[in-house]
């Protein structure tokens, strides 16, 4: 892949990457030319990914660490040179969304805790450790997938929303920071992500109610992030930071 997105010599580290959405990002980035760390908290999900990046004639190595403790993201980064760091590691939960759906007014603490470490901790811990070498170098990029639920806002997932929300905001505060060192720092905001094949197992009826708000009338593809994540990763958008570029089919726009 050459041309306006061409991240040949660059290095970018992108969390969360063993699976989805991240597989589908670290692909769109070796195929750009970057050399990629492949992140994710299993490591073995992390090892399949990079040898296929390598199988492919691209360059990358497996780098598992879990986002959400400090010591370890400092220890994993610390020997690391990063130019593009992806924040994507995240989640709702450790059930189906279907079994997290909770009235705020119903919730407790423990609740909150899963989608407030990885959404939010998961994205400071990484940008804090990768951020000042960028800002040394004088050019970084720091792209993070947040969630329309930040903008949109969906009942029943508050604490999720509130984590994806907080994490935007960081990047509007940081691209403030750091837009004269040469670092601009964005979010992809995204709709559903159909990785289990859900629509497939609805009647006809609730294929439609499920689509009803999205202008393209399908759930999102793993890859359909990765181009948009490639393009901020790219001196093509050095003039873009601080914003938050929805991915979403239509689901919500501004």
């Amino acid at each position: 892949m050459t041309g306006p997105s061409d991240l040949d010599g660059r290095t970018a580290l992108v969390t969360g990457a063993g699976q989805n959405v991240g597989r589908a990002i670290v692909l769109g980035l070796a195929a750009a030319g970057a050399r990629v760390l492949v992140n994710d908290v299993a490591p073995e999900r992390a090892e399949t990914v990079a040898a296929e990046v390598t199988a492919g004639g691209g360059t990358a190595s497996a780098v598992p660490f879990d986002v959400t403790d400090w010591e370890a993201v400092s220890s994993a980064t610390a020997g690391l040179d990063v130019d593009i760091l992806v924040n994507n590691a995240g989640n709702i939960g450790v059930r189906p969304m279907t079994e997290m759906l909770q009235r705020f007014v119903e919730s407790s603490p423990a609740d909150w805790e899963p989608a407030l470490r990885v959404n939010l901790y998961g994205v400071l811990h990484c940008t804090r450790a990768l951020l000042p070498q960028m800002v040394e170098r004088g050019w970084g990029r720091v792209v993070t997938v947040v969630s329309e639920s930040a903008r949109a806002g969906d009942a029943g997932i508050g604490a999720y929303a509130a984590a994806k929300a907080g994490a935007a905001g960081l990047m509007r505060a940081l691209a403030r920071e750091v837009g004269r060192d040469g670092v601009t720092c964005n979010c992809v905001a995204l709709g559903t992500i159909d990785t289990t094949g859900q629509l497939e197992t609805m009647d006809e009826e609730a294929a439609r109610r499920r689509l009803r708000p999205y202008a393209v009338k399908r759930l999102g593809r793993a890859e359909d992030p990765a181009a948009m994540v490639v393009l901020l990763a790219s001196d093509a958008a050095s003039w873009i930071t601080g914003q938050t570029v929805g991915v979403n089919g239509g689901y919500y726009m501004t």
